[in-house]
């Protein structure tokens, strides 16, 4: 069974930067869809970066060229870098594991229903 852990989540100021990790229980990155999402007080959960082991990393509009995706396949980790936070970065950040065996993770990538494997969440406040 796959079990995904956020960790990192914190208070920034606005314009500060902040990294996330995500611990994966195995070697999963060579099958599996990873992406974030994050879903802030009272929304949906909104896609925002995406990575799998074929192609290049996806992101939404709403953080491109300010977050950063990536694995660290040694270690069975995930991340996402967030420089130049902003005050509508604020939210519970999620890891998500779409089974590439089992789905076309990269069609309607943005899509919550077919990640089958979820972390807890790490909280992320961004102050103006």
């Amino acid at each position: 069974q796959v079990q995904l852990v956020e960790s990192g989540g914190d208070s920034r100021q606005a314009g500060e930067s902040l990294r996330l990790s995500c611990a994966v229980s195995q070697s999963t990155f060579s099958g599996y869809r990873m992406t974030w999402f994050r879903q802030a007080h009272g929304d949906e959960r909104e896609a925002i970066a995406t990575i799998d082991a074929i192609g290049p990393p996806m992101y939404a509009g709403s953080v491109k060229d300010r977050f950063t995706i990536s694995q660290d396949n040694p270690k069975n980790t995930l991340y996402l870098l967030m420089n130049n936070l902003k005050p509508e970065d604020t939210a519970m950040y999620y890891c998500a594991a779409c089974d590439a065996r089992r789905y076309w993770c990269d069609v309607g990538w943005e899509g919550e229903s077919k990640y089958g494997y979820w972390g807890q969440g790490t909280q992320v406040t961004v102050s103006s």
